[in-house]
């Protein structure tokens, strides 16, 4: 079998290109002692509803102070903040229990529970407007800024620690 110089050559490019790739591959982050990373599984059993309760209050009353919300707003306020709270009733799906249902079933429960999260997105987008229309000019930038997902608020990257910007261009 007899090989042209263009075949040879474009070989020896391939192989130099991916030496090159190789070679710029930066090794992965070393982790401080007693750092883990979590995977999807292990941080769902450390969730914890009274955390996240406590953690939505403190948030809110955050950004109700930063808003200085007017006695003339504070309706529209408890409007707004009791509907971005999740329904008593709501619990996470149980990914055992799906992965035991026969795929046909598993499609028409995961339907299901996309209905419920779009209908419960769309009230809280419903409260959010309506909310909104109540604030002033320099209350809706703050409201604008405070609840933007992924500002500046957090790590030097621009989104929270532990979180990890999907687009980031670094």
């Amino acid at each position: 079998m007899t090989h042209s110089p263009r075949h040879l050559i474009a070989a020896a490019l391939l192989a130099t290109l991916s030496l090159v790739a190789t070679a710029q591959t930066p090794a992965p982050a070393a982790q401080s002692p007693g750092v883990t990373t979590m995977g999807h599984k292990e941080r769902m059993e450390r969730f914890d509803p009274a955390r996240m309760r406590e953690h939505r209050a403190r948030r809110q009353a955050r950004l109700k102070e930063t808003l200085q919300i007017a006695p003339a707003q504070e309706g529209a306020w408890t409007a707004w903040s009791s509907a971005m709270q999740p329904p008593a009733n709501w619990k996470r799906p149980d990914r055992a229990e799906l992965a035991r249902l026969p795929t046909p079933e598993r499609i028409d429960r995961m339907r299901a529970l996309r209905v419920e999260r779009m209908a419960m997105i769309d009230k809280r987008a419903d409260a959010t407007k309506a909310f909104y229309a109540t604030l002033d000019p320099v209350q809706q930038r703050v409201f604008d800024l405070q609840t933007i997902r992924g500002g500046q608020r957090g790590n030097r990257d621009g989104g929270y620690p532990g979180h990890h910007r999907r687009h980031h261009m670094g």
